[in-house]
């Protein structure tokens, strides 16, 4: 869903400051903050996805490493509430089973403009139904907005708690006296080196004045990582 504020509460929670004039995200970003969670230091690295359908490809791969997912609507826009069905579904398609949910209704700080009630036949029984945690927050003055990032990384942490600790890595003997620990390709990593490479170059070209010449070229570049994406992907 694009510009219900996802940024802003990102930029709230991480950095604690606000601005009415934040752009929609191009592709993907994140930011880091380090929190102290029932004794314990915790370290959360943050993606904020874009909204907008044409970038819809790039944030679905972010997806699939998620231990938890923050779905954002706009509590003045009804049909930001409305469209929360189909990001679930693209949660399910593409998201572990396991993953973490919960549900944001931002600019809380707008009551006179409210188009999504609260409690009945709304948000919170809608949430109550689908057995996922729900707040309202507002970035501009900061209402939960601690409190919504905390619930998620509680979530996070005690689901982690529960499951049965992994199991040792397989050894592969070669010959008769050497033995080798099977490693994991790193795919994951790649496709988020790819998108995130995307996303800059997405914005170079977006915010810069460049020669036509130059402009081609990344845009080539971008297809060029498009291609290795979708290849990696599927």
């Amino acid at each position: 869903m694009t510009g219900v504020g996802k940024s802003c509460l990102l930029l709230r929670f991480a950095d604690d400051t606000y601005t009415d004039s934040y752009i929609s995200t191009i592709g993907v970003d994140f930011k880091i903050r380090t929190v102290d969670l029932d004794t314990k230091t915790i370290k959360l690295q943050i993606w904020d996805t874009a909204g907008q359908e044409r970038f819809r490809t790039i944030t679905s791969s972010y997806y699939r490493g998620a231990h938890g997912i923050i779905i954002v609507y706009d509590i003045t826009d009804k049909e930001s509430f409305d469209n929360v069905r189909q990001w679930l579904f693209e949660i399910d398609r593409y998201a572990s089973e396991s993953v973490c949910k919960l549900l944001v209704g931002n600019k809380a700080d707008l009551k006179n403009k409210r188009a999504v009630e609260y409690e009945v036949q709304s948000a919170k029984a809608f949430a109550d139904e689908l057995n996922i945690p729900f707040l309202e927050t507002s970035a501009k003055n900061a209402t939960n907005v601690e409190q919504a990032f905390l619930t998620m990384a509680a979530q996070i942490k005690n689901k982690m708690q529960t499951q049965p600790a992994p199991q040792a890595k397989p050894v592969v003997n070669i010959g008769n006296s050497k033995q080798v620990k099977s490693e994991s390709s790193g795919c994951c990593s790649l496709i988020q080196v790819f998108v995130f490479t995307l996303s800059a170059l997405q914005k170079i070209i977006l915010f810069s004045l460049l020669p036509s010449s130059v402009v081609a070229v990344l845009y080539l570049i971008i297809f060029v990582f498009c291609v290795m994406e979708k290849l990696f992907l599927f």
